[in-house]
């Protein structure tokens, strides 16, 4: 299993490798960014797990919907209603923006003491943005209804609207501001070198001995589109994205996840020379002499690894994890150690612990 594992990873990096990586696949566009809207709406037709009568800010909207319906029924004359529930109701615009007739995701969420929302429909609700200071200032970006489906089975109070919500209002993407274009690399691989390493790649390739492009700093790289193209920007935009980033050293990095007991080294993680004893670890040799035999084999055994292979000053970490790996150290103590050469300057590399 374990060579299926690696020969699988063989291929993805070959296969990795015969395509460079394009500016697109590590950055976005600034004005390129989800938004959430949001709004209180009411999930009716509960068999007895709403809110409840004594529930009145689930009962006044009801109320206050009955009315509109002509229906003058009173808060009092509700006192015994459980089949409604109080949600908050949001959605996600996405990056790309959206139009009017577009259909979205909603997902609703109990807000009150209902005790399940299995079997429920959500009333037709308007969806805003972030509240102005004057509520009547809010525009109305879509509007949502629709049956509730229950994502998680250990979640009644929660579920989702597929398509629920009706985009009323165009949300563009704005990306181009003054003439002008932002370029943000995502955090894996934000850094000054990687910044000025893009903007060379615009300049070389589109700046015609002019600069367009000039990274401001480790995440941001900001381009002036040639005035001949602002008008039709997309030709533009769409070569910048397409071109090719070399493969830079990445900065040395251990990221650990001490629930799952995964370890992950970037760039080239160097350790001094360190000597490690650690509870339970043991190293045993066979030697056997003269020839091989389960029968007549030296063992002998250590409780220590010294780290210096190539007897240069240091080693790095995969030679550890490989020691480590043929003594079958557990994930928990391989990350003790990686911790505890960090804490002690030997680890030369960022640590993040997740």
């Amino acid at each position: 299993m374990r060579t299926a594992i690696l020969i699988t990873i063989a291929i993805l990096t070959a296969a990795g490798g015969a395509r460079a990586v394009k500016i697109a696949d590590i950055t976005r566009l600034d004005g390129q960014r989800a938004n959430v809207i949001s709004g209180l709406g009411l999930v009716v037709g509960l068999g007895g797990t709403g809110d409840g009568g004594d529930f009145l800010p689930a009962i006044r909207p009801l109320a206050t919907m009955l009315g509109k319906l002509r229906d003058e029924t009173s808060i009092k004359e509700l006192g015994n209603a459980s089949n409604v529930a109080l949600v908050q109701v949001t959605a996600t615009i996405p990056p790309t923006g959206v139009r009017s007739g577009d259909k979205i995701d909603v997902y609703v969420a109990s807000v009150g003491a209902a005790k399940s929302l299995r079997g429920g429909r959500l009333v037709l609700t308007p969806l805003t943005g972030p509240m102005p200071q004057k509520p009547e200032d809010a525009i109305v970006i879509a509007m949502a209804e629709g049956p509730v489906t229950l994502e998680d089975r250990t979640s009644l109070t929660s579920g989702v609207i597929k398509d629920g919500a009706l985009v009323e209002e165009d949300i563009p993407a704005q990306v181009i501001s003054n003439g002008r274009i932002r370029l943000i690399i995502e955090t894996p691989s934000a850094s000054w070198t990687m910044a000025s390493t893009i903007a060379k790649m615009i300049n070389d390739a589109e700046g015609m001995g002019e600069t367009l492009a000039v990274a401001v700093d480790e995440k941001n790289v900001e381009v002036v589109i040639p005035a001949n193209e602002r008008e039709r920007p997309d030709s533009f935009i769409s070569r910048v994205q397409r071109l090719p980033v070399p493969m830079l050293p990445t900065e040395a990095r251990v990221q650990i996840n001490e629930k799952t007991g995964t370890i992950i080294m970037t760039g080239d993680v160097e350790i001094s020379p360190v000597v490690i004893s650690h509870k339970g670890l043991t190293i045993s040799t066979i030697r056997p002499e003269p020839v091989p035999t389960p029968r007549t084999p030296v063992i002998t055994e250590k409780n220590v690894i010294s780290l210096d292979t190539t007897r240069q000053g240091g080693a790095n970490l995969q030679e550890l994890v490989e020691a480590l790996d043929m003594i079958k150290v557990p994930a928990e103590d391989r990350i003790a150690i990686v911790k505890e050469l960090h804490k002690t300057g030997k680890l030369h590399a960022k640590l993040e612990l997740r």
